[in-house]
């Protein structure tokens, strides 16, 4: 009849309006949370054949729906491993439980900001339990190419907080100037030297004693040094030695005209180094090319280390760690190195909204939000990741306040409904009568 399914779709109404409330509860009561995402319900008439002039009434339907893909905004911390995601993409993490039993590879799950810090073992993880994923980097920083669409690579971010490093030297520059007047025949040919030091395999200090000895002739200038290079790893012993000419012409005057090898690794007149075998290994040592002024000269009457260079360092404690844009983990060092040592991946999805939402502000991927992708954050269609920020609540509790006022009054009417279906149920009951 058309009387009771005006009865229905009042009941019905109801029902919608109710769920509809429970979802605006549901915002307003999470507009702190970090990371939250707004629910909105959305209505569907549902519409029943009329025959025979009549009509009935369908009534409504309600359909629920996270919106994953919307963000809030962005707000400062203090904390250097608070994270959000800027732009499309999440965040991989996995749940402590899983990690504390290493029963294989730990369940991915989504999220799009956390504030994570070192916990008893050195994981980065949340006060929810989330422990940040990444894809751990080599000795020397690189990271490993990994696959894309699977989460076997990953492993949870682990920071030894107690850890020693320390790098050795490999690579040297040497900026000197040599006087020009000591290569004179009337000069006293000075021997002029030069200690640098170096950090070898164990992290131990170590030096190079750079000797130059100026060629003094009959008459004239020779613009010639001899170089000798020794190592105090290996006490008493030559490591190589040079002998080296200047130009003296107006287009290049001071800068290196030569370098001949006497003893040790060969000078590469292309990119101006030499390789000397130092206690550690081989060092390569860059004293310029040939007619340019960025290495070692011959100028004036002053010996001047200009410019001396060397990568390496003496072992360090670890003192902080931070998350680049890029999702780099470094770590650093109070010798003032910084070392890589996890990259930390943003996951797309086709249909972000499609996820299973999760306590804690977490998503797991579904057939319905499509397969997943992981990329480096700030390439292809992801964003970036924000350090010392989190993401607040997607919630505009402004917009949520109206939606209650309409939803009530909506509700309010469809009782009306049913109150008035009532009222003529009853008027055709007494008719009986």
């Amino acid at each position: 009849m058309t009387i009771s399914s005006s009865l229905n779709a009042g009941v019905a109404g109801l029902s919608a309006n109710a769920s509809r409330l429970a979802t605006i509860s549901d915002n307003i009561a999470n507009s702190a949370t970090y990371g939250y995402k707004r629910t909105e319900a959305d209505f569907h008439s549902m519409v029943i054949a009329s025959k025979g002039g009549t009509y009935s009434a369908g009534g409504v339907r309600v359909t629920t729906q996270r919106l994953v893909d919307e963000r809030g905004p962005l707000v400062a911390t203090a904390n250097a491993t608070d994270i959000a995601v800027r732009g499309r993409g999440f965040i991989p993490v996995a749940r402590a439980t899983d990690v504390e039993v290493s029963n294989g590879a730990e369940q991915m799950f989504l999220t799009t900001t956390g504030s994570f810090r070192t916990d008893a073992d050195g994981y980065l993880r949340t006060e929810s339990d989330l422990i940040l994923l990444g894809w751990p980097a080599l000795a020397d920083g690189t990271v490993p190419s990994y696959p894309r669409d699977t989460s076997a690579g990953l492993q949870p971010v682990q920071i030894n907080v107690n850890q020693f490093t320390g790098e050795p030297t490999t690579k040297m520059t040497l900026g000197i100037n040599l006087p020009a007047t000591e290569t004179a025949s009337d000069s006293e040919g000075t021997m002029r030297d030069l200690s640098v030091e170096y950090f070898d395999n164990l992290g131990k200090s170590e030096s190079l004693i750079i000797e130059f000895s100026p060629t003094i002739p009959t008459t004239g200038s020779s613009n010639a040094w001899t170089m000798t290079i020794k190592d105090t790893a290996r006490p008493g012993q030559t490591i190589g030695q040079y002998a080296m000419t200047f130009a003296d012409d107006r287009a290049s005057g001071g800068t290196l005209a030569s370098v001949t090898t006497v003893s040790g690794g060969a000078y590469d007149a292309t990119n101006g180094t030499l390789i000397v075998d130092v206690g550690s290994g081989p060092m390569e040592i860059d004293i310029g090319r040939i007619g340019e002024s960025d290495g070692i000269t011959q100028l004036s009457d002053s010996f001047a280390p200009v410019s001396i260079a060397k990568d390496g360092s003496p072992v360090g404690n670890m003192t902080s760690v931070e998350v680049d844009a890029n999702g780099f983990v470094f770590a650093f060092f109070d010798t003032g190195i910084t070392r890589r040592i996890y990259q930390v991946p943003l996951v797309d999805l086709p249909n972000p909204n499609g996820m299973v939402a999760l306590d804690f502000q977490t998503y797991m991927p579904s057939p319905e939000s499509g397969s997943y992708f992981l990329w480096d954050a700030g390439d292809g269609p992801t964003g970036d990741i924000v350090a010392f920020a989190r993401e607040e609540s997607a919630t505009d509790v402004a917009g949520e306040l109206t939606d209650m006022i309409q939803t009530q009054r909506a509700y309010t009417s469809n009782a009306k409904v049913i109150q008035t279906v009532d009222e003529m149920l009853q008027e055709t009951t007494n008719i009986k009568r």
